[in-house]
């Protein structure tokens, strides 16, 4: 054979491969081959999801184990040497090496990241790639890390023999961190959303460190106890012996590796502040988890601390970083050596996108205002002013508003799960306690089979607290609904709650974002793959802030008299994946209550303490659901301001410019499927779509006929009538037999369920398939596979004619 009739794997095999080993890079450690790094975004259709396309680097080379210091695109040899060159570099940005190559077969072209070569991009011939060695050399000199450094840079990461390797971005994380500790610096600040794995990246920096002599003694900090417990009990854990908790105010100067709660080691007394009883330079490294809570803030108790062991080096974890007048993470560590953020995640297919169900209430937006000597259900006269958003739940109390809120969250659950777990974020401990109430009059049939099928879980009530590792469990299915303040805010991971309810004023991006996270995780085994926002305060406006990183899949605003479930959500399939994270614990070994400023609301169940002023409890006021619009926001992450039909005609005409261009690529497509998704992840929703066309045909349309309906202003068919097109045609004459039989059943399933499952030939082990033969039989009645899928190709073209 000739090269240019090589495949782009055949390229791969028989000339790129040998070249590695020739200048000594050992395959089964330095090397991996079309090496998958994302997860590939979740697309959410209706009450579905699909994936969408992996990032895949054909080779990634590594001097040790998990750094990876170069990438090499492969191109088949019909291809330009250096044409993959721009898909290289893309992907040497995400894996954060400085190293590229591409090669046809016939050599390479090298581009140096690094500006030490004379030229940036150089032809190299299939022998002149360079060594493991060599690229190490020049990796350390780019970095510069000297010979003290290396030790600590050469550091293996923890291996426990599991396959268990970190992702791209925890890599990256890592080794910048290790290699800038290495290099002397002191104050180092990660950045990395909520679900991304915070834990799991500061033991492996902390392992490293540690075995490689760096650093002797440790302090891991931080917030919440069970943020302690859980570091300890699982990723920390093979620390084993060397480890410790610090409890019970008591201090063991003989462990190396320290886990402290910051209001376990501080208090407002001295003799509290049992973190003194350490020398000033007893630690050389100290963590700090979720540190935009607390550590951020210059005049906090818990700067102290910090400041107490300031020769140390110091590493900020959040997810958030606070930046106001008052409070900054990036004074106190710096810029951000690393940032991974939500919207990253999301896209990467790590973290869980969500949809938005936006509801507003009247009294809300039109506010209310007391008629003249107007008394409350107290008796107390109520002021006379226009009361509204900000005033609810806190100045005033709208009883009838909190059953319209819960009332709504009962209709959504029961329409799509009432199982799925919830959390519902209230105003303060006496609104979610009201919200309780609400819940339980209003679901009677699911509290009788369990009474705790609704809990308020708050931070001054014992058994609610006590519920909180149930509700997290995944394999608990009780408490259902918690309702909160800001306990579960942040801290825990409740991985299988799957809606979050925000009947809360949120105001502060930093708490945005960490409610946000509660549902960002994604957990195959319970179905969790998105998860669903129901706001009733306008707290996603919150999304069109420059600040925030993450995009919805979908906002909708039901009108008056409207379910409050999304038109792709409805039916009787429970299945619905949704939210899920991280509520919180507040107690401490020692039992006792602490307070912050983020958890003010919490601690102060009666507001007339923090106002002075009198709350209002109002009965006898109605409140309704306002008609509002559907919004969607796209892939980019904005809002889309024009109608769904118009954002779609502008989507797909940057695709196809003419309905002869969309016709010519759909014909010309080996799978019609292809188009499909390649639309849907350039933003096309199309089961809201198909779902416009469909009514208006009474039956179900072909998503061909959607686009040119939609887009190109043709009259659409459903798939019935296609079908039947095809039928009149006298399409199957040409066919006998077993073949027949098998394209007229692939007729009718495409009517019943459309393309996508004709086109995959795993369709033949199902029903009615599998009773006319094996799968190995039906294609031999087409004289074999690609006989058979060229048939299907041709049946394809007849539905399309």
């Amino acid at each position: 054979m000739n090269k240019p009739d090589f495949s782009e794997r055949d390229i791969c095999t028989k000339f790129i491969t040998p070249a590695l080993e020739r200048v000594g890079w050992d395959l089964q450690t330095q090397v991996r081959e079309e090496f998958s790094f994302t997860a590939g975004r979740i697309i959410v259709r209706g009450r579905l999801h699909a994936r969408g396309r992996r990032r895949r680097a054909d080779y990634v080379l590594s001097y040790q184990k998990n750094q990876p210091i170069a990438v090499i695109e492969a191109k088949d040899n019909t291809h330009a040497l250096g044409d993959g060159m721009q898909q290289a570099l893309s992907y040497s940005d995400a894996l954060d090496v400085p190293f590229v190559f591409t090669s046809n077969g016939d050599g390479f072209l090298f581009h140096d990241r690094t500006g030490l070569s004379e030229h940036t991009e150089t032809p190299l011939t299939l022998d002149e790639f360079p060594s493991p060695d060599e690229l190490w050399r020049r990796y350390c000199q780019h970095k510069g890390i000297g010979e003290a450094a290396q030790p600590a840079v050469e550091e293996p990461y923890y291996d426990d023999g599991s396959g268990r390797t970190p992702r791209y971005y925890q890599t990256v994380a890592i080794n910048r961190t290790v290699e800038a500790i290495a290099k002397g610096q002191n104050r180092i600040l990660l950045v990395m959303a909520t679900g991304t794995g915070k834990t799991f990246t500061a033991f492996q920096i902390i392992w490293r460190l540690w075995k490689a002599g760096e650093k002797k003694r440790i302090l891991f900090l931080a917030d919440r106890n069970v943020l302690v417990n859980q570091a300890k009990n699982n990723d920390f854990k093979p620390f084993g012996q060397a480890m410790t908790k610090v409890s019970n105010r008591t201090v063991d100067k003989s462990y190396e590796i320290y886990l402290a709660l910051y209001q376990a080691v501080s208090g407002s007394e001295e003799e509290k502040n049992i973190y003194k009883q350490f020398s000033q330079e007893f630690f050389d490294l100290i963590v700090i988890d979720e540190c935009h809570r607390g550590s951020a803030d210059a005049d906090s108790a818990w700067r102290q601390i910090l400041d107490h062991f300031s020769s140390a080096t110091h590493i900020g974890l959040t997810a958030t970083p606070k930046e106001t007048k008052a409070v900054s993470n990036i004074d106190y560590f710096g810029e951000p050596i690393y940032t991974y953020s939500l919207k990253q995640g999301i896209e990467d297919g790590f973290l869980a996108p969500y949809k938005v169900v936006r509801i507003d209430l009247d009294k809300d937006l039109q506010g209310w205002r007391p008629m003249d000597g107007q008394t409350d259900k107290h008796g107390h006269l109520i002021e006379d002013r226009i009361y509204n958003l900000k005033d609810f739940d806190r100045q005033l109390i709208l009883e009838k508003r909190t059953t319209t809120v819960a009332t709504k969250v009962t209709e959504f659950l029961a329409r799509t799960d009432p199982y799925q777990k919830t959390i519902v974020f209230c105003e303060d401990i006496d609104h979610a306690e009201r919200m309780r109430q609400a819940l339980i009059n209003l679901n009677p049939e699911r509290v009788r089979e369990n009474r705790k099928y609704v809990m308020r879980i708050t931070g001054d009530e014992t058994e609610g607290k006590a519920e909180l590792d149930n509700f997290i469990n995944p394999e608990e299915s009780y408490p259902v609904i918690a309702t909160t303040s800001k306990l579960m805010t942040t801290g825990v991971d409740a991985q299988t709650c799957k809606v979050i309810v925000l009947d809360q004023r949120i105001q502060s991006m930093t708490e945005f974002k960490q409610i946000i996270g509660r549902g960002t995780r994604i957990n195959d085994e319970f179905n969790k793959h998105w998860f669903t926002i129901l706001d009733f305060k306008k707290a996603t406006e919150l999304f069109a802030d420059r600040d925030f990183d993450g995009d919805p899949v979908k906002i909708y605003e039901p009108d008056t008299g409207q379910s409050v479930v999304p038109d792709d959500e409805q039916g009787t399939n429970p299945d619905t994946p949704a939210i899920a994270e991280e509520p919180e614990n507040y107690g401490i070994d020692s039992g006792e209550a602490w307070h912050s400023d983020d958890t003010d609301a919490d601690w102060n169940a009666d507001n007339q303490k923090t106002t002075g002023r009198t709350r209002y409890v109002v009965d006898n006021v109605e409140v309704n659901v306002v008609a509002e619009r559907v919004q969607y926001l796209g892939p980019d992450g904005k809002l889309i301001t024009e109608s769904l039909k118009d954002y779609t005609r502008k989507k797909v005409r940057e695709q196809f410019s003419s309905l002869d261009d969309f016709l010519h690529r759909w014909k010309a497509a080996d799978r019609k499927q292809a188009i499909i998704d390649e639309l849907a992840e350039k933003g096309v929703f199309w089961h809201d779509l198909m779902e416009d066309v469909g009514e208006k045909l009474g039956a179900e349309p072909d998503p061909f006929d959607v686009i040119c309906h939609i887009v190109y202003d043709q009259p659409p068919l459903s798939r019935r009538e296609r079908a039947e097109q095809v039928r009149k045609n006298d399409y199957f004459k040409r066919y006998e037999g077993a073949s027949r039989a098998v394209l007229e059943a692939l007729l009718t399933k495409y009517t019943d369920t459309g393309i996508e499952p004709i086109e995959d030939v795993k369709v033949l082990k199902l029903d009615p398939f599998s009773r006319m033969g094996s799968p190995m039989e039906l294609l031999g009645a087409f004289g074999g596979k690609e006989e058979y899928l060229a048939a299907v190709r041709d049946l394809e073209q007849e539905l399309y004619a």
